[in-house]
């Protein structure tokens, strides 16, 4: 027998006990349903099994780590969907691409028909095997026979990513007689995946989730036409740089081709910059440009960049940075933990934003504040602006495209911009990158290196951060007049000789181990990329340094 300890209970289990028996004699301790355990400090998944005396706890579908299983296991389901309604083949060719809101765009091949009948086909298959708790086994393979498996299979993205891979063996998992490789824990069984729907959408469909803060409740799918048509042009100069996934760029980093991609991909993004910078100016009486986007999105560098681009055409641009606007720090409102909550309007002087840019805009004399983050008061240092006729305000900040934010100013003198890290390259075909992983990393190496922050608090941070998101920035990016994707598809390669002496830091019974052990795993994919190859005026060097721009 073994003696378990759950939250200061022990009980005895017999040797061989799995995980999830016993998950389900504390399921009433946890909010919310439990995906993984935990054991002396472990994660585990639960099929796994007592072997000895330990601490076990358990991650539920509310945590970050529960919530990426649920969606993993999900996602597994319905490749094995297709796989058994339109065959193996359509399986294999099936693209996971990227998040859209609470749903997973999943690309399907041409020949299967993008229509109501197919997606409820696929869902009942789904609901047949969810009702029949029908088991994920996972299974360790040789490198060498892993390889072999998937190449009889015709799945070459994970044969070259495997190409790469350091260790001797991979763990794969089977469901009734289909494989397939995901990069982190899965559930038991199809049962525990009760809550989803799919919809046809564009050239495949969108597989709805419940989120991690509602976890039993499928909302209904919110339209995000804008940034599915960034992505998406994302995507396809991927495919035309032939860069897809992990693999494909290794295998470019082993070419030595790596100085000219860098090159294009630079060029292409200031193309696009060159091309906003046109439609600001076409529309003749824009004098505010609103910058937003989530963190780590490289908004500096880019609103650098465009008001370059817009001198060439016969501007002046002023940069304004909202956080010159902060309230004093003892007015700053506080969250529901006793923090300063920087991230919320109220800790804007929005009042005297509006008074300042309507006085410019009528042409008058205005002494614009500069904050002082030391000791948390806004101050003034005779920064005087009167604007001539072809002066424009670049105003940077994450409430830019609240109109809220700029009440006072007309709204035919507003361009507004949604900038993000949309990062659309995959690990393989049906294992995507989530768009957070890459700005978690941008920031955490730019935390230490401008503000010695340590990769620990970095993660610490984090999800009071993706709060501060979803609630300010997300629910404006439609409105936005341009979206830029500010993503380099070879950028991650650049992060990892910097972010992994980072993440190494992490004592390991730090909460934040877990997370660092994850990223450092999916870091573990890529070959590394100098920084030196990169121009001196790239968004990347916003993170990594040596910008040329004072960022």
């Amino acid at each position: 027998m073994a003696i378990v300890t759950v939250r200061g209970e022990k009980r005895e289990y017999a040797q061989g006990t799995s995980y999830e028996t016993i998950a389900a004699d504390f399921k009433d301790q946890y909010d919310g349903m439990i995906a993984l355990a935990a054991a002396n400090g472990k994660i585990r998944e639960l099929f796994k099994k007592v072997t000895g005396d330990c601490e076990l706890d358990f991650f539920t579908t509310r945590d970050d780590v529960g919530y990426k299983t649920y969606v993993r296991t999900a996602t597994m389901l319905l490749l094995k969907a297709v796989g058994d309604v339109f065959g193996w083949e359509a399986a294999q060719q099936s693209c996971v691409e990227f998040a859209v809101g609470h749903g997973t765009y999943v690309r399907v091949p041409e020949r299967i028909p993008v229509t109501e009948e197919s997606a409820s086909r696929l869902q009942e298959r789904m609901k047949e095997l969810s009702e029949k708790r029908t088991p994920f086994r996972k299974r360790t393979y040789p490198l060498e026979d892993a390889m072999e498996l998937f190449r009889e299979k015709g799945m070459q993205d994970k044969e070259r990513l495997f190409r790469y891979r350091m260790s001797s063996t991979v763990n794969l998992y089977e469901m009734d007689g289909y494989y397939d490789y995901f990069y982190g824990y899965m559930l038991p069984n199809a049962g525990y995946v009760r809550w989803f729907e799919l919809i046809p959408y564009e050239k495949g469909f969108m597989l709805l989730l419940p989120t991690k803060a509602r976890p039993g409740i499928v909302e209904p799918f919110e339209e995000r036409k804008k940034l599915f048509q960034t992505m998406e042009a994302s995507e396809d100069w991927g495919r035309t740089a032939g860069i897809e996934t992990v693999g494909d760029l290794n295998d470019q980093i082993c070419r030595g081709s790596m100085s000219e991609l860098i090159l294009v991909q630079e060029a292409e993004q200031e193309r696009k910059i060159g091309e906003i910078a046109k439609e600001i100016v076409r529309r003749g009486n824009v004098r505010f440009v609103m910058i937003a986007g989530p963190s780590s999105s490289g908004k500096t560098s880019f609103s650098h960049r465009l008001s370059i681009q817009l001198r060439t055409l016969g501007k002046t641009p002023h940069p304004i940075a909202l956080d010159d606007y902060f309230v004093d720090r003892e007015k700053t409102p506080r969250d529901e933990n006793g923090d300063y909550n920087f991230e919320c309007l109220e800790a804007i002087d929005v009042k005297r934003f509006n008074e300042d840019m309507v006085r410019l805009l009528s042409g008058e004399k205005v002494e614009l504040p500069t904050f002082n983050f030391k000791i948390g008061k806004r101050e003034y240092h005779g920064n005087v602006l009167q604007l001539a006729a072809d002066d424009i305000l670049v105003i940077e900040g994450i409430h830019g495209l609240n109109d809220k934010m700029s009440y006072a100013l007309p709204q035919e003198s507003k361009f507004k911009i949604y900038i993000s890290a949309l990062t659309t390259l995959n690990v393989d075909n049906h294992n995507r990158i989530p768009t957070t992983d890459g700005r978690l990393l941008r920031r955490m190496v730019r935390d230490a290196r401008t503000r010695g922050s340590s990769a620990q608090r970095t993660i610490q941070m984090w999800p009071s951060v993706r709060r501060g998101e979803e609630e300010n920035i997300f629910p404006y990016q439609e409105g936005a007049d341009a979206m830029f994707n500010s993503a380099l598809i070879y950028e991650l390669a650049v992060l990892k000789p910097f972010a992994e002496p980072l993440l190494f830091q992490i004592p390991h019974d730090a909460p934040e181990y877990y997370e660092a052990k994850r990223l450092l795993k999916f870091l573990n994919y890529f070959l590394s990329v100098p920084s030196e190859s990169l121009p001196n005026n790239s968004i990347c060097r916003e993170f990594v340094g040596g910008s040329c721009f004072n960022v």
